[in-house]
């Protein structure tokens, strides 16, 4: 009998322009089980385990939580795709949060980070290992702080 570990599914694309990048994320949607990491030419596409979920949920709960015992504002964007074609960057994080600039964001549901700040934190949950490193892509996006 063989047993298979959990493991997240995951593709990983090369040579993709930056007009591809942008119609799959069009015509996948905004409703979707797989989430996209693009660092210039090389486009990961992976789908996640109930743990990430879960472990997801617990650190996002936890900084909400340091945020209101600290009376610190702030705003959550969950796994907004945040992009710039400039830097040919783009990820959708597990979540991020917004608290420096939670004022100038607050209410907002369209933003750009052409002209809009980065979210101040983004979570990345790994559970399993990714194929590219979000590192580079967080930084060519402004993102200053990022927790693993």
């Amino acid at each position: 009998m063989t047993v298979a570990k959990n493991r997240a599914d995951r593709v990983m694309l090369y040579d993709i322009s930056w007009e591809q990048f942008e119609n799959l994320l069009k015509d996948l949607g905004e409703h979707r089980a797989a989430r996209l990491a693009y660092d210039r030419t090389t486009l990961e596409i992976m789908t996640h385990l109930p743990e990430h979920e879960y472990y997801k949920e617990v650190i996002s709960i936890a900084v909400q939580d340091i945020a209101e015992e600290l009376a610190i504002d702030y705003e959550s964007y969950g796994s907004t795709t945040w992009k710039r074609e400039s830097r040919m960057a783009g990820v959708e994080s597990d979540n991020c949060f917004y608290f420096q600039n939670e004022a100038a964001i607050r209410g907002r549901l369209n933003l750009d980070l052409r002209q809009d700040p980065p979210p101040d934190l983004a979570l990345e949950i790994d559970v399993t290992s990714k194929s590219l490193n979000r590192f580079p892509i967080y930084a060519c996006l402004g993102v200053p702080e990022l927790w693993c």
